[in-house]
């Protein structure tokens, strides 16, 4: 009977879980060298400064796919680079401008910087997937 009662909870809190999942798509990808990295920002005062979840992946065929699962439902956004060298960072010139390929969600872009958070965000309500255009650089 114990058990019964445990996985009947069980079964109810993943029937009302507020959780999702994001699959992320990332295309355009220069070359099939290093790994892609991906990362997921949960509020505007963070974004590009306190990586909320982070996974790398292989690249096959120039293009890479990532699944964050477990996300509650929310805002975000996410930053894609090309770890080229396969490094484990995002390499930067002298004054801070990316010398690896990088992407936003939304495809956003920025000018003389990183594109706006309003630009790059998204509404996470259901298991979701998006697609990502590689650019040269943020």
């Amino acid at each position: 009977m114990y058990r019964f009662i445990i996985l009947f909870l069980f079964v109810c809190s993943m029937a009302f879980s507020q959780n999702t999942s994001l699959t992320a798509t990332v295309t355009g990808i220069k070359n099939n060298t290093g790994k892609l990295t991906v990362e997921v920002y949960n509020s505007k005062g963070k974004f590009l400064k306190s990586v909320f979840k982070t996974t790398s992946s292989t690249i096959k065929s120039n293009s890479a796919i990532v699944v964050f699962s477990d996300l509650p439902k929310s805002e975000y956004t996410v930053m894609v680079y090309h770890d080229e060298n396969n490094n484990g960072k995002l390499d930067k010139n002298f004054i801070g401008m990316p010398k690896e390929a990088v992407a936003c969600s939304n495809n956003a872009k920025g000018f003389m910087g990183p594109p706006k958070y309003e630009d790059a965000k998204f509404s996470l309500v259901a298991d979701s997937k998006i697609t990502i255009k590689m650019n040269d650089k943020l």
